[in-house]
C-alpha cells in the first residue's frame, strides 16, 4: 500500500478516508476530526433498530393527541399504552417530502426517496439496510426483512432493489433457531466459496479496467471496488456463522397461522423478532404488516382494506378502530417485553405507514410513533399538518443515534427538533 500523509496541521473530515491499493478505508473517529473546543461526543446507546410499517396507515384522528408537549391526553387508541407513555414519541404533521402515489409509495417508508405519481424512480438505500451496512456484520444475521402476508418490502439495497421478505413465521424460527444438517451447512459453504471465486474474478477485472479509463471514471471504479471487498468480507463473516451452534429458545415454533386474523400474525413475527433480538441474532429489522383479513376480530365482518378505504362511514370506522386498537396494542406488547428483559433502551422501534390518510390515498400526515433508543421519549412533538415537517430527520436522528456519522438522510434537512438524547 502506497504510503498517505494527512496535514494535522488542519482539522480532518469526519468522513476520511485511508485509500492505497484499490482498497478505501475509513477512518476511525480522530482528535485532528474534532473541532477545538467542541462539547464531548454524546453517549451511544442504541444498538438496534427494529421498524413495523403497516400497508394500510392508522386513522389520525383516533391516533394523534389533540394538545402538544410533555402534557398531552393519551388518543383513543393510545390510552392502552398509559405504561409506555414515557418510552415513546408521538409524531404528527411529519412526512416525505416529494413522496405521493398512495399506495405506491410503499417502497420509500424508509428510504424516503421521492416518488411523484407517474414519474419513473429509482429507490435509495432504506434506513435499516443502511444501518446494516455499517453494523450488520456483528451478528448472524445482518438484518431480518419481514412481511406477514405478501412479498412486498420497505426494505432496500444501495442499488434500489427491494430486498424480498420472509412472509412465512415457520421458515423464520427454523432460519433463527433450529441448526442445519451438516450436509445443509456444507452446501451453504460451497455457495459463499463460489461467491468468493466470484469476487476475485470481478476484482481482477476492475483492476485492469482502471488502467484504461479516465481519471472521473477510475473514481467511480474505486468506490465500485471498495463495495465489492465489503461484500466479499460479509461473505466470510457468513461463513464463520455456518458451522456455529444456533441460540436455543424456550419458545415452541409456530405450527400454524391463523390467517382470519392479521394482528395474530402480527404478534407471532413480533414474538420471533424479540427472540432474534434477545438472543443477539439480528439487530436490525423490518416487519411490512400487509394481511387483509381481520374477520377472526370480534365486531369486524370486513376486509382491512376495505374498512380503511372507510369514506368517513360510521359503521366502518368503527369497525377500522378495532383493527387499529389491536395493532398498536400487539405493538405495545412488543415493548413491554423488551423493556421486561432490558433491550428497550438499546432499541429504537418505530410503527409508521407510508399512508397518513387510507381513505384518501394520502401520503402527508404519515402516522409515527417512535420508542426506545435512550431518548427522552413521552412527548406529542405536532409539527404542521398543512405544511409538514420532514421525517426523514428522525432517520437521521436514529443513525446518530447508533453512532454512525451521518449528517444526511434522503431529504433530510437535520436531525429531528424536539428529540432529545
Amino acid at each position: 500500500m502506497k504510503n498517505v500523509h494527512f496535514n494535522f496541521g488542519s482539522r480532518l473530515s469526519r468522513r476520511a478516508l485511508l485509500r492505497g491499493a484499490g482498497v478505501s478505508l475509513s477512518l476511525p473517529l480522530l482528535e485532528a476530526m474534532t473541532p477545538a473546543f467542541a462539547a464531548p461526543a454524546q453517549t451511544q446507546t442504541a444498538k438496534r433498530f427494529v421498524g413495523v410499517s403497516l400497508s394500510l396507515g392508522l386513522h389520525n384522528p383516533n391516533l394523534v393527541p389533540e394538545n402538544a408537549g410533555r402534557d398531552y391526553k393519551p388518543s383513543r387508541y393510545l390510552k392502552q399504552l398509559t405504561d409506555l407513555r414515557n418510552d415513546f414519541t408521538v409524531v404528527s404533521g411529519s412526512s416525505h417530502p416529494g413522496v405521493t402515489g398512495g399506495h405506491t409509495a410503499e417502497g420509500s417508508i424508509f428510504s424516503a426517496c421521492p416518488n411523484q405519481r407517474g414519474a419513473t424512480s429509482r429507490n435509495t438505500i432504506s434506513l435499516d439496510q443502511l444501518m446494516a451496512k455499517h453494523l450488520g456484520h456483528e451478528t448472524r444475521f445482518p438484518s431480518m426483512v419481514l412481511n406477514t402476508a405478501g412479498m412486498t418490502s420497505p426494505s432496500y439495497t444501495e442499488n434500489g432493489s427491494m430486498i424480498p421478505p420472509e412472509n412465512s413465521p415457520m421458515k423464520l424460527f427454523a432460519k433463527l433457531f433450529v441448526n442445519d444438517t451438516p450436509a445443509e451447512q456444507d452446501r451453504q459453504a460451497e455457495l459463499i466459496r463460489r461467491g468468493h471465486s466470484v469476487m476475485d474474478i470481478v476484482g481482477a477485472e476492475s483492476r485492469s479496467l482502471m488502467r484504461e479509463v479516465g481519471a472521473g471514471d477510475r473514481d467511480k471504479l474505486d468506490a465500485w471496488f471498495t463495495s465489492v471487498r465489503e461484500l466479499e468480507q460479509r461473505l466470510v463473516a457468513n461463513e464463520e456463522w455456518i458451522r456455529r451452534p444456533k441460540p436455543a429458545v424456550s419458545m415452541k415454533p409456530p405450527t400454524q397461522v391463523p390467517r382470519d386474523n392479521e394482528t395474530i400474525v402480527q404478534r407471532i413475527f413480533l414474538d420471533i423478532i424479540h427472540l432474534a433480538l434477545s438472543t443477539d441474532s439480528t439487530r436490525f429489522v423490518t416487519l411490512h404488516v400487509s394481511g387483509n383479513n381481520v374477520t377472526g376480530l370480534e365486531g369486524v365482518d370486513e376486509s382491512y382494506h376495505g374498512l380503511s378505504h372507510h369514506g368517513m362511514d360510521d359503521e366502518k370506522l368503527e369497525q377500522l378502530a378495532i383493527v387499529e386498537n389491536a395493532v398498536i396494542g400487539e405493538w405495545g406488547q412488543f415493548l413491554r417485553k423488551l423493556k421486561s428483559d432490558k433491550l428497550l433502551d438499546e432499541t429504537m422501534v418505530m410503527l409508521t405507514s407510508n399512508l397518513g390518510n387510507a381513505s384518501s390515498h394520502d401520503n402527508k400526515n404519515m402516522p409515527v410513533l417512535f420508542a426506545g433508543g435512550g431518548f427522552k421519549h413521552g412527548q406529542h412533538l405536532a409539527f404542521d399538518q398543512k405544511n409538514n415537517y420532514p421525517l426523514p430527520n428522525l432517520y437521521v436522528s436514529a443513525l446518530q443515534r447508533l453512532g454512525l456519522e451521518e449528517e444526511k438522510f434522503a431529504t433530510s434537512s437535520s436531525t429531528m427538533t424536539g428529540l432529545d438524547a
